[in-house]
């Protein structure tokens, strides 16, 4: 029953946000699944932690369909969110825990810089 009332709160959680909403749920999904990843490969748990590359590799997939192509900037996070997965995939692979921290630490600058914008596009309104 507790689960069935998560996921619940989950479902609507998503299917309320708005498409900020959604790209920082998508920031802080990676994030944690970057965690989970780096934990697995340092106990040797190397079928979670492939489990959660791919999921963080679906993600950035998800990132990428989601640019609008009319902003130039688009293109720059293009090219980050593939340099991104390469060295996601690159890491899962060679199990290097290094290659995921990098990853991570994008994530992370990204999370942080989206917070601040939905911060100041609030204030703005």
């Amino acid at each position: 029953m507790l689960h069935n009332a998560a996921q619940t709160y989950q479902t609507n959680q998503v299917t309320t946000a708005t498409p900020a909403e959604l790209t920082l749920m998508l920031y802080n999904g990676a994030l944690r699944f970057l965690k989970q990843a780096k934990s697995a490969l340092e106990s040797n748990d190397y079928e979670t932690a492939n489990n959660s590359c791919i999921r963080v590799q679906n993600i950035l997939y998800e990132l990428m369909d989601t640019l609008n192509d009319a902003y130039p900037i688009s293109e720059q996070f293009r090219k980050m969110y593939d340099y991104m997965l390469r060295r996601l995939i690159e890491a899962n692979v060679k199990k290097d825990i290094s290659g995921l921290t990098e990853v991570e630490d994008f994530f992370q600058q990204f999370r942080d810089t989206w917070k601040e914008a939905m911060i100041l596009a609030k204030r703005q309104g």
